[in-house]
């Protein structure tokens, strides 16, 4: 797990290339020794710029950078002593995998007993330890992923940086491969700085992840409370699959609200997390596996007539989509078990969820 201390420090970092507009605005970011943050958004959110940044590679326009408390902005990108590993592996393709990992060592003046001992460590560490006389060419896409993590690792940072590492690879290999980095990580107690768009891989790899949107975080969390909690639409939106509905506040009872969903179709029962006073214009969210079937007659806050439109069968749930309230893409799992009824396409049902799973958020239309 993670210590108290923080290695890095994003202190008021502003970034802009062309000196009008800023991809990144007033970022204040720490991150603790030991820990796995996972930067995740949409292209364009600011988050490769933040760990550009962070790898010495592009300038900030404003603020500082900290490593080990000490200021970095104006050290070089080999000085830093920061790992990396981008998606196109970045790998020489002249050299032997051994070479390759080795380069770095090199670079360092390291001698040559030390070198092959390092390199022998590592490439055992990625499970690659017979192939160091291959060339890059000869290795299939995840081997050569591996080489890049091990080469990142080789002379022991205590920072590696990951630019959509996993982005080249096939969905097996990549799941794969998600639980080896996770695992290296956890084994040898590395500071991680992870950047993708894909959820599900900031899900299962991080401690924590920081959710940006138009050059600023939006949310920073641990993976369940961000999927759980979210403090305001776009990341209720971005992370996981959510039902929404748009309406407004009609009644404000402190720690729930009534939200009466546009067109009239239906008052809905949340609860409140950013919004206030009655009146204002509100998202709800609801998540898929948080809506109950056939619930009993006043059992819930909220029971709504469902029409099943779909029935997509997926093993272990049914992804049901009904017409509700008004809107026909309302998305429900409902477990595979005996426990529930068959539905079949075209019947009419209840549906119902709490108060508690259902949050009531910003706008975001």
């Amino acid at each position: 797990m993670p210590s108290d201390e923080s290695l890095v420090r994003f202190v008021n970092i502003q970034k802009s290339y062309d000196g009008e507009t800023l991809v990144v605005k007033d970022l204040n970011l720490d991150v603790a020794k030991g820990e796995f943050l996972t930067m995740l958004g949409p292209s364009g959110s600011g988050k490769t710029t933040c760990l550009m940044m962070l790898a010495g590679f592009e300038p900030a326009t404003h603020g500082e950078i900290f490593l080990n408390d000490n200021p970095i902005n104006r050290v070089p990108p080999h000085k830093r002593g920061i790992g990396m590993v981008f998606q196109n592996y970045a790998l020489f393709p002249h050299m032997t995998v051994a070479e390759n990992l080795a380069f770095p060592l090199e670079v360092r003046g390291m001698d040559k007993t030390e070198r092959e001992s390092r390199v022998k460590r590592a490439l055992d560490m990625v499970e690659l330890g017979p192939l160091g006389d291959r060339r890059p060419a000869q290795l299939s896409g995840g081997q050569q992923q591996r080489v890049a993590v091990a080469r990142s690792l080789v002379f022991d940072p205590e920072l590696v940086l990951m630019d959509e590492p996993l982005g080249a690879l096939d969905k097996n290999l990549r799941e794969k491969m998600q639980y080896e980095i996770k695992h290296i990580h956890e084994n040898l107690g590395l500071t991680v700085v992870y950047v993708t768009h894909d959820q599900s891989e900031a899900l299962t790899m991080s401690n924590r992840i920081a959710v940006f949107d138009d050059g600023i975080i939006q949310q920073c969390a641990p993976p369940e409370v961000l999927y759980e909690e979210p403090v305001n639409a776009f990341c209720a939106n971005f992370i996981g699959e959510n039902n929404r509905f748009l309406g407004k506040v009609t009644e404000d009872n402190g720690d729930t609200v009534k939200v009466e969903i546009d067109d009239n179709v239906g008052t809905v029962v949340a609860k409140k997390v950013n919004v206030e006073g009655v009146g204002v214009r509100s998202t709800v969210s609801l998540r898929p596996e948080r809506v109950t079937v056939n619930p009993q007659p006043g059992s819930l806050p909220n029971i709504f007539s469902g029409v099943a439109e779909e029935l997509i069968y997926l093993g272990d749930h049914i992804r049901t989509r009904f017409t509700v309230l008004g809107h026909d893409d309302f998305i429900v799992k409902i477990p595979n078990s005996a426990d529930h009824a068959q539905l079949t396409q075209g019947d009419t049902v209840n549906i119902g969820w709490t108060a508690e799973d259902c949050r009531a958020l910003d706008p975001s239309d």
